[in-house]
């Protein structure tokens, strides 16, 4: 987990594949929709995925000047709680895939063990955390 948010969990994600890749879940896994959020607990889990969002941005564009962008997204078609997708896309990427949804990566890139979550991310999660503190401050 990278920290508490006001509607939910900044973590960053399993997989890095996508060197920054974070997730932020609603504070309620019994939430599947946004739509079932009151409407000052929705803005807030959209405020947070906002902040999330830039720190990942701000973040990897320092690390990576190959940092391109950051895609946001909010799908709910596996896992039934609520939650949004942070991912960073960067000029490295395949040139077939650069410009596509992440979602088009074959598996093997999902399940490589080389791109599990680990203790060499350290300074990744250390700089969105970094990131998140600016953000907050605003």
């Amino acid at each position: 987990m990278l920290r508490r948010l006001e509607a939910g969990f900044a973590v960053i994600g399993d997989v890095q594949f996508l060197p920054g890749y974070s997730v932020l879940l609603v504070d309620d896994p019994a939430v599947q929709r946004l739509s079932e959020l009151p409407r000052r607990k929705r803005l807030a889990f959209l405020s947070g995925m906002d902040q999330l969002g830039e720190a990942v941005e701000r973040a990897c564009k320092r690390l990576d000047p190959a940092f391109r962008r950051v895609n946001l997204e909010i799908l709910g078609n596996t896992d039934p709680f609520l939650h949004a997708h942070v991912w960073p896309r960067y000029d490295w990427e395949p040139a077939d895939l650069v410009s596509r949804p992440v979602w088009l990566y074959p598996p093997e890139r999902w399940r490589d063990e080389r791109y599990a979550l680990g203790p060499r991310h350290a300074a990744l999660r250390e700089a969105i955390n970094e990131e998140l503190d600016g953000v907050q401050r605003g």
